[in-house]
C-alpha cells in the first residue's frame, strides 16, 4: 500500500511539472511580441525604463527557476555529493523570483496611491519583512533529497534520505530536490508570508483605485483593468500558494515538491501579464502618470465661475480702452501661474492632456493643463 502511494505521488508530480513547463513555454511564445514592444520603446539599451527592467527580470529569472528545479528533478545522474552542492539552487531562484514579483506589485501599488510618502514607507517595511521571512523559511532546515525516480522505492522517505546523505557511497540514477526536515517544518511558512503580502498589496491598491473619480471613459476603463488585474493576480497566485502550503505540511519528500514548478509558472505568467496589460492600456492615454482623475470641489467650481464673470465684467467696463491692469489680465495664462493653486485641484501631469469636464449644473467646458 505504501509502495503504491509513493508511486502515485511521484507520477502526479511528474504530470504537474510537465503541465507547468508546457503552459509556461506556450505563454513565453505568446508574449514574445509584447517583449519586442518593450524593447522598441526604450531610448537606448543603456537607458531602459523601470517597467522594462522589471519585465526582463521576472521573465528570465522565472525561466532560470523552472530550469534548475525541473533539471534537478528529471535528471537521474546525481550522486549524494553532487546533490549536496546543487539542492539549494532552486530555492534561491524561487526566493529571487518572489522578490521581483513583489517589487513589481509594490511599485504598482505605490503609483496607484499617488506616490504617497506614508504608503511608500509602509510598503517598503512590508516588503523587507516579507522577503526576510521568505528567505529564512525557504532555507531553514532544508536538506538535499536524492530520489530514485525510476524505481519509486518506498525506501526514499525523508528520514532514510537523510541517512543516505551520511553514507559516503555514490548512488547513481537518482534525482535531486530540496526537502524540508526537522521537528518543525518551516518551508510552508514561506508561502504563508507570500499570501499575507499579496492580501495587503491587493487591498491597498483596490481601495485607492475605488477612490478615483475619473472624468474620462478611457481613464475609467484603465482603472477597471487595474482592479481586475490585481484581483485576478491574487486569486490565481493564492491558489498556487495554498497548494504548495498544503504540500509542504507533509513529511513526504515527493509530495512536498509536487507543486513547486506550478508556483514558478503561475508567478511568472501573472506578474508579467500585469506589466503587459498596464503598458498596453496606458498607450491609449499616453502614460499612466499623465492621467487626471480628480474632480474639483464645489468651492473650486465657484471660484472658476467667479473668475470668468470678473473677466467679462472687466472687459465690458473698459469699453475698448486698454489699461495696464487690462493688459496684464489679458495675458495668456501660464500653466505654472500661482493662481492655479486656488482651484483645489490636485493633478500630476507631465505632458499636455485634455480632460472633458462637466460640473453639476450640466455646463461643460474643456480644461487644458
Amino acid at each position: 500500500m505504501e509502495q503504491r502511494l509513493v508511486t502515485d505521488s511521484v507520477t502526479s508530480e511528474k504530470y504537474l511539472r510537465i503541465a507547468s513547463i508546457s503552459i509556461a513555454t506556450y505563454d513565453y511564445v505568446l508574449t514574445l511580441p509584447a517583449e519586442w514592444r518593450f524593447y522598441r520603446s526604450q531610448s537606448s539599451i543603456f537607458h531602459i525604463s523601470l517597467a522594462c527592467a522589471l519585465f526582463i527580470s521576472i521573465r528570465y529569472i522565472s525561466i532560470m527557476a523552472m530550469i534548475v528545479s525541473n533539471y534537478g528533478y528529471f535528471s537521474t545522474t546525481y550522486t549524494q555529493q553532487a546533490c549536496q552542492r546543487y539542492y539549494l539552487v532552486a530555492p534561491i531562484f524561487k526566493a529571487i523570483q518572489t522578490m521581483v514579483s513583489q517589487a513589481i506589485l509594490g511599485i504598482r501599488t505605490f503609483n496607484i496611491a499617488r506616490r504617497d510618502r506614508r504608503v511608500g514607507i509602509v510598503l517598503a517595511l512590508l516588503y523587507l519583512l516579507s522577503t526576510s521571512a521568505e528567505w529564512f523559511a525557504d532555507l531553514f532546515h532544508g536538506i538535499p533529497s536524492v530520489i530514485n525516480v525510476r524505481q519509486c522505492s518506498s525506501q526514499q522517505d525523508l528520514m532514510q534520505t537523510a541517512s543516505l546523505l551520511r553514507d559516503t557511497q555514490n548512488i547513481m540514477d537518482y534525482s535531486c530536490t530540496s526537502a524540508n526536515a526537522g521537528k518543525v517544518l518551516s518551508t510552508w511558512f514561506y508561502y504563508l508570508a507570500v499570501i499575507v503580502f499579496d492580501v495587503v498589496i491587493v487591498t491597498v491598491s483596490t481601495m485607492h483605485l475605488l477612490r478615483y473619480n475619473p472624468l474620462s471613459s478611457r481613464v475609467e476603463r484603465l482603472i477597471r483593468i487595474l482592479i481586475y488585474d490585481g484581483i485576478g493576480y491574487f486569486i490565481v497566485l493564492s491558489a498556487a500558494n495554498v497548494l504548495n502550503l498544503v504540500f509542504y505540511h507533509t513529511t513526504n519528500v515527493q509530495t512536498q515538491t509536487a507543486g513547486a514548478s506550478v508556483g514558478y509558472a503561475v508567478t511568472w505568467i501573472m506578474t508579467q501579464r500585469i506589466l503587459i496589460n498596464v503598458r498596453g492600456k496606458s498607450q491609449d492615454t499616453q502614460r499612466l502618470e499623465n492621467v487626471i482623475v480628480a474632480r474639483p470641489t464645489l468651492s473650486a467650481q465657484k471660484k472658476v465661475m467667479t473668475g470668468l464673470r470678473s473677466q467679462f465684467e472687466s472687459k465690458s467696463n473698459s469699453k475698448g480702452s486698454k489699461s495696464a491692469g487690462d493688459a496684464e489680465f489679458n495675458k495668456p495664462t501660464s500653466p505654472h501661474n500661482s493662481n492655479d493653486m486656488e482651484l483645489d485641484i490636485r493633478v500630476c501631469v507631465e505632458r499636455s492632456v485634455v480632460v472633458d469636464y462637466k460640473d453639476e449644473s450640466e455646463h461643460s467646458s474643456s480644461w487644458v493643463k
